[in-house]
């Protein structure tokens, strides 16, 4: 990689290529995103994210683009053209939440520092992201899984460790 990171994400892109994006390289969140090539072991840079992102969320969209989360920012990174666009802002501020996505299309982010048992829903279609139900604990560190039968399994992180 070109930059030291850590703190970021990494996704396998429908080309087969890895988008690694943010991360935090002291003392400051990275805007920064690198594109792996399994095929030919070579990292390059591309577009740069609107935002500085750390302790965040990357979704790979039905489309192909994937979905970049954290803070109360969201933007979309298109493979083809290498850019980032905004899109709808989270209606809470979430770092060290979880992502997943649902059979439906839509993604569901869950938790995050600040004692959130709070849930909101992105639909792609739209670019909104509405308030889901509660959990009934507030975490962050945790996984979630979609299950066969479409539904959430929510579990671990802290101040919880349980379900």
């Amino acid at each position: 990689m070109s930059y030291g990171r850590d703190r970021h994400t990494a996704s396998v892109l429908v080309n087969g290529k890895v988008l690694v994006t943010g991360g935090y390289n002291f003392p400051n969140s990275l805007n920064s995103a690198e594109l792996y090539d399994p095929s030919t072991e070579i990292w390059t840079t591309t577009g740069s994210m609107n935002n500085g992102q750390s302790e965040h969320t990357a979704s790979v969209l039905a489309s192909g683009k994937v979905l970049v989360a954290g803070g109360s920012n969201a933007e979309l990174y298109d493979s083809s053209t290498e850019n980032w666009t905004t899109t709808g802002n989270l209606n809470n501020g979430r770092s060290r939440h979880a992502a997943s996505i649902l059979t439906n299309g839509k993604v569901l982010v869950t938790g995050g520092v600040g004692d959130s048992n709070t849930a909101e829903l992105y639909d792609p279609s739209t670019g909104i992201w509405t308030t889901a139900g509660s959990m009934r604990n507030e975490r962050y560190d945790h996984t979630s899984s979609v299950l066969p039968n479409g539904k959430v399994l929510v579990a671990g992180g802290w101040p919880y460790s349980y379900l």
